[in-house]
């Protein structure tokens, strides 16, 4: 499975990905691009990431907290590319018999991904293009 798209991001499909006719619950994640950051203006921004080893920090992740919360089922995708102001920019699905897992399993997947996956964030604002540095999704 890959990780990181180009694409716009179908949320539905990922819910269809994991969804199980045992599981009470899903948990949905969506990061969106927002129009301010740190009190600056942001107009849009540009998402870069050495793909071999953020696919693989992600499928590590993803393998690590699957082993944790065995009763969830994961689908996870980060866009990369050029994003727009209310664009997706991460999606994360858990899914389960019970909703407390797919809460815990959902945050412990945002919370790593930020700490370690490299993919770096460029912001475009009136002032113009800047990168704000490590992964800021």
């Amino acid at each position: 499975m890959s990780y990181l798209t180009d694409d716009p991001i179908d949320t539905a499909a990922l819910i269809r990905r994991v969804m199980r006719p045992s599981d009470g619950a899903y948990v949905l994640f969506e990061g969106v691009v927002r129009n301010h950051h740190e009190g600056h203006a942001v107009e849009s921004i540009f998402y870069d990431a050495y793909r071999p080893m953020a696919e693989k920090e992600l499928e590590k992740i993803v393998r690590d907290v699957s082993a944790e919360y065995a009763d969830v089922a994961i689908a996870l995708l980060h866009r990369l590319g050029h994003l727009d102001v209310g664009d997706s920019s991460i999606a994360i699905v858990c899914s389960s018999p019970h909703r407390g897992e797919s809460f815990d399993a959902c945050r412990a997947l945002i919370d790593r991904i930020k700490l370690t996956v490299p993919i770096w964030k460029k912001e475009k604002g009136p002032g113009g293009e800047e990168w704000v540095g490590w992964q800021s999704c």
